[in-house]
């Protein structure tokens, strides 16, 4: 049950005094009770539902929800009153409005979501880039660019028009993509230095897009581009998995410490 708007007014010039007097202690206790309120919805792709941390619940399927994803870390620490995570590994844009949207309505007070990646089609990117020469990786990623310049921000003005038509009160935060590597890293073979720059700069040019539509709408973006600096593929402490053979579905994925040490900090930072 929320609180009504008067209850809540008073609750906070009370906090507000009482970090005056106590400092951040009572800061942190005030978040908390705050979250402790909140109606939280989890949306989008492998990013957000914890693909490559290796831990699954099993419940979810393909889904690949897990424990140790951002939303259910946030979600653990911050006690909401209520938490629906329907965020899939493989979604689309148009995965999210056919099967995630369900959990919504005018009484959600807080969404995460990561999505665009699938739609730009990065996973065959990678695989392009993984199997065959730079010239050809090149090409691949500039047909993603095209593609995240042109029909990404009319699918992504979809599916958030989506979002806030269930829940209009929402406070909505939209999460980006890392850069997937530390460019004269510690990596000998493989990708070439200027294959790899290349997958950056896409994924800034879908961050940036991502950013635009976003903010067009009213919601939050927020970037994980500084928390994985210095943590990227090749990097010395890397929180991105490279190329899994044994499990390919891992590969390029945030590691759990990505997880809980840039996705989390960052969601829970915007929220």
């Amino acid at each position: 049950m929320k609180l009504s708007r008067m209850t809540a007014y008073v609750s906070s010039i009370f906090l507000t005094a009482a970090f005056a007097l106590t400092g951040a202690g009572v800061a942190s206790a005030a978040t908390h009770a705050q979250a402790a309120g909140t109606d939280y919805v989890a949306l989008g792709d492998s990013y957000s539902s914890g693909v490559g941390t290796g831990t699954y619940d099993s419940s979810s399927g393909s889904c690949k929800r897990s424990p140790k994803a951002y939303p259910s870390l946030w979600a653990a620490s911050h006690a909401p009153a209520s938490f629906a995570f329907t965020a899939c590994s493989g979604a689309t844009t148009d995965d999210v409005k056919a099967n995630q949207l369900a959990p919504l309505n005018s009484s959600t007070d807080l969404v995460s979501i990561t999505i665009g990646g699938n739609d730009a089609g990065f996973s065959d990117v990678m695989t392009t880039c993984v199997l065959n020469s730079q010239s050809t990786c090149i090409n691949r990623i500039n047909q993603a660019r095209t593609y995240a310049d042109t029909v990404l921000p009319g699918k992504l003005d979809s599916v958030y028009d989506a979002i806030r038509a269930k829940a209009p009160n929402a406070h909505v935060v939209v999460i980006g993509y890392p850069h997937f590597y530390k460019i004269g890293g510690s990596c000998f073979g493989g990708l070439s230095d200027t294959s790899r720059a290349a997958i950056n700069g896409a994924a800034d040019e879908l961050n940036t897009v991502t950013a635009k539509r976003a903010a067009d709408h009213g919601y939050t973006f927020a970037s994980v581009v500084p928390p994985f600096t210095n943590h990227e593929i090749c990097s010395s402490n890397s929180w991105l998995n490279s190329l899994v053979w044994t499990n390919i579905g891992e590969s390029y994925h945030p590691t759990a410490a990505g997880q809980s040490g840039a996705y989390l900090p960052t969601f829970t930072s915007a929220a």
